[in-house]
């Protein structure tokens, strides 16, 4: 996020490149004003590689100027409630929409700990445990909100729930995914203070949420001077580099339920090394299952294979020339390396459906 006044236009386009050339795969700027949005279209104009995003701030109505000017727009269902408090919510939700749809924008749904509609936050006072005071106000907004943007048919939005706190991050997050898992999570410890500090609490929130599966794209909110901002998108990429290399700082959760993917070592038994690359591919296009108790296994010889299929969902054991796809112990058929995904794909949206009625049975 850019640091800098967006009326000083130098500066914020200076921090604009330098976010986008750090790494960042949004550049977040604030609007306030008339004046503020006539600046950021001198931004846009002059950082056109870098996906913008807007936060609107307190005057939802100025997404009508701001849109087209930006890939995405931030509101904070908070910051709603003070402007034209004689209005409903849902029908500012959807001025903010129609002009997002118009202009081909993407949205967040902002809900912070700190900010939340008075409304929720007096409705739910006190039933939080000591220490996550504000959670259940702060996620029953976002699934307000979330009913409002699904009410209006529109799908192009992802949510966040963050607070200072990281314990509050990570209860806030569970708790929201629980819900709401085919909404996409933005994480971040808003406010969370100078290094080192401050990036150890963002670390411990994103590891204990992106090791159980939650989250979709982050930010790192850290005190720097300007000239040092890039510094966010470095702490962010490391927190990342060291989940998937396994380096945490905390204790991981591991996670019994959700997509399971088996797949052995690949030994001198494998005889084709194309299983290698199946393996990732199957990874790859399951991933929309993640939420479900399905197990896939992708197995390399016909040692282990057969045996070790018997208990997944799905199977795949890989011989020299085609892979053997299974159902359970069901044999399915054999099929070849360039072909097996697409049958796979077919069962597995099958187990999917299955899932989802006997779960809905009305």
């Amino acid at each position: 996020m850019c640091a800098t006044r967006t009326q000083d236009v130098e500066a914020t386009v200076a921090q604009a490149k330098m976010l986008h050339e750090a790494g960042a795969g949004l550049v977040r700027i604030a609007v306030d004003s008339a004046k503020d949005v006539e600046c950021l279209a001198e931004v846009r104009a002059r950082v056109p590689e870098a996906n913008l995003v807007v936060d609107l701030q307190e005057n939802y109505r100025l997404v009508q100027q701001v849109a087209p000017h930006v890939n995405k727009v931030r509101y904070n269902p908070g910051h709603l409630y003070h402007h034209e408090k004689h209005k409903p919510v849902p029908d500012k939700v959807a001025f903010i929409t129609e002009h997002v749809v118009k202009n081909d924008c993407a949205m967040r749904v902002g809900v912070n700990c700190g900010s939340v509609d008075p409304a929720m936050a007096e409705k739910f006072q006190g039933v939080d445990a000591p220490g996550l005071e504000g959670v259940t106000a702060m996620v029953e907004s976002a699934l307000d909100h979330c009913r409002i943007l699904d009410a209006l048919g529109f799908t192009r939005y992802v949510v966040s729930l963050k607070d200072s706190d990281p314990r509050k991050v990570i209860e806030g997050n569970m708790r929201f995914a629980a819900a709401r898992p085919d909404v996409p999570l933005h994480l971040g410890v808003t406010e969370a203070g100078m290094l080192p500090d401050g990036a150890l609490k963002t670390r411990i929130a994103f590891e204990q949420l992106l090791s159980r599966g939650i989250g979709d794209t982050l930010r790192v909110s850290l005190t720097l001077p300007f000239a040092e901002k890039w510094r966010e998108v470095e702490v962010g990429k490391q927190i990342i580099a060291d989940i998937e290399a396994g380096r945490y700082r905390s204790v991981p959760v591991f996670q019994d339920h959700g997509l399971n993917i088996i797949s052995c070592p690949s030994c001198s038994r494998v005889e084709n090394e194309a299983f290698i690359d199946l393996a990732f591919k199957v990874k790859e296009i399951s991933a929309y299952a993640k939420p479900y108790d399905i197990t896939i296994a992708v197995m390399g010889c016909r040692v282990n294979g057969p045996g070790e299929t018997d208990d997944a969902d799905l199977g795949l054991w890989c011989a020299p020339n085609f892979v053997n796809l299974k159902k359970g112990e069901h044999e399915l058929g054999a099929f070849p390396y360039d072909t097996v995904l697409d049958r796979l794909k077919v069962e597995l949206d099958a187990i999917i459906e299955q899932k989802r009625t006997a779960a809905d049975p009305a």
